[in-house]
């Protein structure tokens, strides 16, 4: 499939007059074999087939034509003058009055959008190579004077045959060489992490980047561990405002270095190189490309195996729902609203900010009063635990701390996301069907209850429980462990939480 329908941020919205009809043919060429949506700017998007050259092509549809089709029209004639393995191919651009149309090159493939959505954040090794590829299009294209203007994830497309392409450019005034090279930073960042940085790069379908109490931006390896420092410190300088950009020559470059760099930066994570030499590109003539620029689908299915990935998948949900997410909430409904469901498909639990309280069997139920902070779709509140000294168990003076959260009714729970300002944390979850008295006896039950899966021992800032589809209306996060509070002092430890999600198929 070419290209995803919600690949565009919101602009100008262009109304949908036209409806042509599957089989039609424009221009005596390009008949339409199927719709495939439309994108955000309301234009039609069709697989289609050049009748004279028996080839698939894709069909961008856009009415009215005329001047308001000129930058769509403009931005296609300039690209295809560009030959680039890593842009896709524009064909032919046609303006009959009432409609305007750009043919071009069908990827049969998947968007790294829909790559993120369906298996979660990628490893390094192979984000670094997605972003490769794409800052070398965009070199050839700043190389012609012309700025992109649509880099994001649902225009980066993988295609079966190895390839990594860039597409759907958008010529327009809001186009710089600038926000081109800002973009390709946020790429990484969203293939690193799952998530786009709004502020940053623009908004577009993916929920923000996660940010910490002052609205800063967490680096990516504050969210996931085995990201090597060179990609983590070039992320986070391509996303900061303050810093000087490269040029997308220089960032294709230092790309190049990391994207060959395997015998030492990802020593502790070997590639395999036999998946991406399957799918090897011949080489390029003029931009060095390495040869881990050659992404396969089937290397990337892979990592759905991981327990930790699966998790990811069923949390995460699809990126194609037209609903606005909440920021730094993976997963999460929007505030009083119920997710919508399908048989026996998981789907984001809506917590009730009453369905939370602070389980401590022994000493304070530390901030109690500020629990349902973990379910308001703002990473900026938080629930904190008091500080403790000397030993991360709580100061040895309490075996644990929980938050006990209310499904409503009984859920097969897919997974459980918690969103930490801090790494270091260790927790489990528990489950049950029965209720428990808010008492300290009540407290001392719950902590009895099965746990559902493996402790997690030094968890990350962003942690995902499986919740191995048990059946529970009770869920318990238990911590045993907190991680250092340098900011309050030395031998000094605290637990901040900012958000939970929980994602599942709940009983009628």
């Amino acid at each position: 499939m070419d290209d995803d329908p919600l690949a565009r941020t919101p602009a100008s919205q262009v109304l949908d007059h036209g409806s042509p009809q599957v089989g039609e043919v424009l221009a005596q060429r390009y008949r339409l074999e199927e719709h495939i949506g439309n994108d955000m700017l309301g234009r039609q998007l069709w697989r289609g087939s050049d009748v004279i050259l028996q080839r698939p092509v894709t069909v961008v549809l856009r009415y009215p034509g005329g001047d308001s089709a000129a930058e769509m029209l403009s931005a296609a004639v300039t690209a295809s003058r560009i030959v680039h393995p890593h842009l896709i191919g524009v064909y032919d651009a046609i303006d009959e009055g009432d409609r305007a149309y750009v043919v071009r090159e069908w990827v049969e493939g998947t968007s790294l959008r829909k790559v993120v959505a369906s298996y979660g954040p990628l490893e390094a090794d192979k984000a670094v190579a997605i972003a490769h590829a794409v800052a070398a299009a965009v070199s050839a294209l700043h190389d012609t004077g012309m700025a992109h203007g649509n880099v994001q994830p649902g225009t980066v497309l993988i295609g079966d045959d190895g390839r990594v392409v860039l597409g759907d450019a958008r010529a327009d005034e809001a186009a710089t060489v600038e926000s081109d090279i800002r973009a390709i930073g946020a790429v990484l960042y969203c293939a690193l992490t799952g998530n786009w940085p709004h502020v940053e790069a623009g908004v577009a379908n993916e929920l923000d980047a996660s940010r910490n109490a002052a609205g800063a931006i967490l680096a990516p390896h504050q969210i996931r561990a085995g990201i090597p420092n060179q990609v983590d410190q070039l992320t986070v300088d391509l996303l900061n405002p303050n810093l000087d950009l490269p040029t997308a020559e220089v960032l294709a470059n230092e790309l190049s270095h990391l994207d060959n760099a395997e015998g030492a930066l990802f020593a502790d994570e070997p590639l395999d190189l036999d998946a991406f030499d399957s799918a090897a590109l011949a080489p390029e003539s003029s931009t060095p490309t390495g040869r881990k620029m050659a992404i396969v689908i089937a290397a990337l299915l892979v990592i759905a195996i991981a327990g930790t990935i699966a998790a990811v998948n069923t949390l995460g949900g699809s990126k194609n729902s037209p609903t606005t997410p909440q920021v730094g909430a993976v997963g999460t409904a929007a505030p009083g609203k119920s997710p919508t469901t399908g048989t026996g498909a998981a789907a984001p639990i809506t917590i009730a900010p009453t369905a939370l309280r602070i389980v401590a069997p022994v000493n304070d139920r530390d901030n109690a009063q500020n629990a349902s902070k973990m379910v308001d779709g703002n990473p900026g509140t938080t629930w904190r635990t008091n500080q403790y000294f000397d030993y991360p168990n709580f100061g040895n003076i309490k075996p644990g701390i929980g938050v006990l959260i209310d499904l409503g009714k009984e859920t097969a729970v897919s997974a459980v996301q918690i969103d930490m300002a801090a790494s270091g944390a260790t927790v489990v979850l528990k489950g049950s069907n029965t209720a428990v008295p808010d008492s300290r006896e009540g407290d001392a039950a719950a902590v009895g209850w099965a746990d559902i899966g493996e402790p997690k021992v030094d968890a990350t800032t962003r942690l995902l429980l499986s919740g191995q589809e048990q059946k529970v209306r009770y869920l318990l996060v238990w911590f045993t462990k907190i991680p250092p509070s340098p900011a309050d002092g030395a031998n000094k430890f605290r637990l901040e939480v900012m958000e939970i999600a929980v994602r599942g198929q709940q009983s009628p």
